[in-house]
């Protein structure tokens, strides 16, 4: 290994991962403006991006799921989503209801003014994907979006020692 500064080493990167590198650190820029901009979206709703989604994995579930599948589903640590549904049931955005498989894991449902507030959300959201969109081609954002899940699945498949 080369040096490139004091004491430190030169890494080494394939091309591949030096563009995943690239990608990666954007995707981190990306995520922060998204959240930001999701939460100015939809905060005459009361909403936070945090808790749109989680409203929105509980709409897109086939049927209600305990917090540790949501979590799971959503790619995040249980902990967190644990207190973004209890800050839900405490707005009346979602309940809890007895789960048959499991006493203390009860399953989270989505009331109907949590159904109406993701609506609201998601009818703000439409033209607002929409200007985002404008100017990129639909196949560059499939592509991208494929290169996305491929990589999700390869830490996937390399477990995460933290998952409970």
């Amino acid at each position: 290994m080369k040096a490139t500064g004091p004491g430190l080493p030169e890494t080494q990167r394939t091309a591949g991962g030096a563009a995943l590198s690239a990608l990666v650190l954007d995707l981190f820029k990306l995520s922060s403006r998204m959240l930001a901009a999701g939460d100015r979206l939809v905060a005459e709703l009361g909403l936070t991006s945090a808790r749109w989604q989680v409203l929105g994995t509980i709409v897109a579930a086939t049927r209600p799921q305990p917090v540790a599948w949501l979590a799971r589903d959503m790619g995040a640590k249980r902990q967190n989503v644990q207190r973004i549904v209890n800050d839900l049931v405490n707005e009346g955005l979602v309940g809890l209801a007895p789960n048959p498989h499991h006493r203390r894991a009860s399953l989270v449902v989505l009331t109907d003014r949590g159904q109406q507030a993701f609506d609201a959300a998601m009818c703000l959201q439409a033209p607002w994907i929409n200007r985002l969109a404008e100017g990129l081609a639909a196949g560059d954002i499939e592509t991208t979006h494929g290169v996305i899940r491929a990589v999700r699945r390869k830490l996937e498949d390399e477990g995460d020692p933290d998952e409970a």
